[in-house]
């Protein structure tokens, strides 16, 4: 198997057989002359947008406070233990958003985002642990990480973040730009900036299954069809008359039983809850839009490509753009799936497109889910 870049001498093989949700694995260099792909300006100028999750987390006279964006205003740079959390950097930034992309060697459907960490001197968040993977890349200056396998993960009462109120490290590393620790969900970390530092994290989608549970109800609430209504024929006088009757219940759960779930029901919720976008991103559909004609002529030049915020996914017959589901032909399902896996179609495969195709292709980049390559 091809090995990731981003994993050193390890095979993504090698790497979800012996670390994947088992054990912490420190990289070296995984990324060799790493620098910052923002600069500081631009970071803080992402956080001020109203489209761009971010927070603001301080530790000064040693109180925790967090504050949500927008961010308009910030301490000093100059000042110490604050930190500036940016959620979906990869939404904003082509070149962020490449850099994710090497860890597609993990299903599109688990990966989540990239955050990045800007910190003064002695910032930080406190111990803590996720409840998801995260790869923690170095990209400017250095941090200091302590890691800890505990069970107990208790958190501190009463505080804006949630911080361990107990924290027993085990190992401690000073990561310099370039330098990658995984951590596999529920182990307890505390990071600590060394100077101004930038980390990169990269997560994974983790829902619990009550969030998914509830999220498959509301899909199957749309399916849902049970004929006829309820009715008693049988119905004798009440000595009771606020009692709910035995036989009342066993019809309705006779009734209620009828309703069931297939494996097709299961993907297809899947597929459009995995490629539904955050509730904050806001695509960026072309103002002025070409003509169908122009854009199709563009395309077979130019070829396509998914832009940053689009996620595709697929499952045998179906593909799930951006949390709606379609059923297309076998030919234009390979290229969708082709399109899913490169998030680019080459101007030769865009040739092969159906017009039943070339018209949903039209209609994603009026929607700004597609772009020309």
């Amino acid at each position: 198997m091809k090995k990731s870049s981003v994993l050193g001498a390890i095979s993504p093989a090698e790497f979800l057989k012996k670390y994947w949700q088992k054990k912490p694995l420190l990289i070296r260099q995984a990324v060799p002359g790493m620098q910052a792909l923002l600069s500081r300006e631009a970071l803080f100028a992402l956080a001020a947008r109203e489209d761009v999750e971010s927070r603001l987390i301080t530790n000064f006279r040693r109180q925790w406070k967090m504050a949500q964006g927008p961010l308009q205003t910030l301490p000093s740079s100059s000042q110490k233990n604050w930190t500036l959390l940016v959620q979906g950097a990869n939404l904003h930034d082509d070149a962020v958003d490449q850099l994710m992309h090497q860890f597609r060697f993990l299903p599109d459907a688990r990966l989540d985002d990239l955050m990045i960490s800007y910190a003064t001197d002695q910032g930080g968040v406190g111990a803590h642990f996720d409840s998801y993977d995260v790869f923690l890349l170095q990209a400017h200056g250095q941090r200091r990480w302590r890691i800890g396998a505990q069970k107990d993960l208790s958190l501190k009462p009463d505080m804006p973040l949630k911080i361990l109120r107990e924290f027993i490290p085990q190992q401690e590393f000073v990561l310099e730009p370039g330098d990658m620790l995984y951590l596999p969900p529920h182990y307890a970390h505390e990071g600590v900036a060394i100077g101004e530092c930038m980390t990169y994290s990269i997560g994974f989608r983790a829902p619990s299954w009550q969030e998914l549970g509830e999220a498959f109800l509301n899909f199957m609430a749309d399916s849902v069809a049970l004929p006829g209504r309820y009715s008693d024929p049988e119905l004798g006088p009440s000595a009771q008359p606020a009692k709910i009757g035995d036989s009342m219940i066993s019809s309705v759960s006779r009734e209620l039983n009828k309703l069931s779930s297939t494996p097709e029901d299961i993907a297809i919720f899947l597929g459009e809850y995995l490629s539904e976008p955050k509730a904050s991103v806001i695509f960026d559909y072309p103002e002025k839009p070409m003509t169908a004609a122009r854009f199709q002529a563009a395309a077979l030049k130019r070829g396509l490509r998914l832009t940053r915020k689009s996620r595709l996914l697929y499952r045998n017959k179906y593909i799930f753009m951006n949390g709606e589901s379609f059923q297309p032909g076998s030919s234009d399902k390979r290229l969708l799936q082709q399109l899913g896996d490169q998030r680019a179609l080459a101007a030769d495969r865009v040739a092969a497109c159906s017009s039943d195709l070339n018209e949903s292709l039209y209609q994603w980049y009026c929607d700004g889910w597609l772009e020309l390559a």
